[in-house]
């Protein structure tokens, strides 16, 4: 059964973006700036409110909501299209080695694929599940080894909340 999505009711949003066959290739700090750099660019672009992030080397993590008239499909579209041009133009840049990884074979051409086709999109319902998610998101580096504490990690939200000031991007607020 397919759950119905709700863009236009104001409420919270919990998404996960996998890369193609979820390989690990958010490792290096200049493609995960291409990610914040895109991040901030949409959030703007199709105001969007951005409660809680965190890159991970195969997946992205974004609490958001959505205040304008374009679907969260849409805007997760644009934002895949456009980190993934940056991203294999970096790639091509450097001849990285692992860029065979990411083309397939689609409608008979080869095509270069950062992303998976689908991604994972929750609605939030209440305002406690909402900081359960972004909890989620802040604990997810260290569940996986990447830092001790949350707060340690660079590529979250979390250094925003926990007030540092070289946190990556603001965080809006949900009122």
């Amino acid at each position: 059964m397919k759950l119905k999505h709700y863009d236009y009711d104001g409420r919270a949003r919990f998404i996960t973006i996998c890369t193609h066959k979820r390989m690990p290739i958010f490792t290096n700090n200049a493609m995960r700036y291409i990610l914040i750099d895109d991040l901030e660019e949409i959030r703007n672009r199709f105001n969007l409110k951005l409660i809680a992030y965190v890159i991970m080397p195969e997946h992205l993590r974004l609490n958001v909501i959505p205040t304008g008239i374009d679907s969260v499909g849409f805007i997760i579209g644009e934002y895949k299209r456009m980190t993934s041009k940056k991203i294999h133009e970096l790639m091509s840049t450097y001849g990285r080695k692992s860029l065979h990884n990411f083309v397939t074979i689609r409608n008979r051409k080869e095509r270069f694929v950062l992303w998976m086709r689908r991604c994972y999109d929750h609605n939030i319902r209440s305002e406690e599940s909402l900081w359960q998610k972004v909890s989620y998101c802040h604990n997810n580096p260290v569940k996986r080894g990447l830092a001790r504490n949350p707060s340690e990690y660079m590529w979250s939200s979390c250094r925003y909340y926990c007030g540092f000031r070289d946190a990556l991007l603001e965080i809006d607020s949900i009122a």
